[in-house]
C-alpha cells in the first residue's frame, strides 16, 4: 500500500519539477554574472507560488514515507 503511493508521489513530485519556471535564463549566464536579477528578491505568485508549495509538501510526503518504509 505505502510502496504505490510512494510510486504515485514520486512520479507526481518529477511532474511538478518539470512544470516549475526556469529560474536562472542560462547555466553560463550565472558563472559569468550575466543575469544580475538571479538574487533579487522575486515574490512568488499565483500559479508558481502553489506548484513551489505543492512541491515542498510532495518533497516531505516522499521523505517522509521513504523513511517509514526503510524502519518498517
Amino acid at each position: 500500500m505505502l510502496e504505490t503511493i510512494l510510486l504515485i508521489i514520486s512520479v507526481l513530485l518529477i511532474a511538478i519539477v518539470l512544470l516549475q519556471g526556469n529560474k536562472a535564463s542560462d547555466a553560463g549566464q550565472i558563472i559569468t554574472g550575466g543575469n544580475e536579477a538571479l538574487f533579487q528578491n522575486m515574490k512568488e505568485r499565483g500559479f508558481e507560488l502553489f506548484i513551489s508549495r505543492l512541491t515542498l509538501v510532495l518533497g516531505v510526503l516522499f521523505f517522509v514515507i521513504s523513511l517509514v518504509l526503510y524502519l518498517s
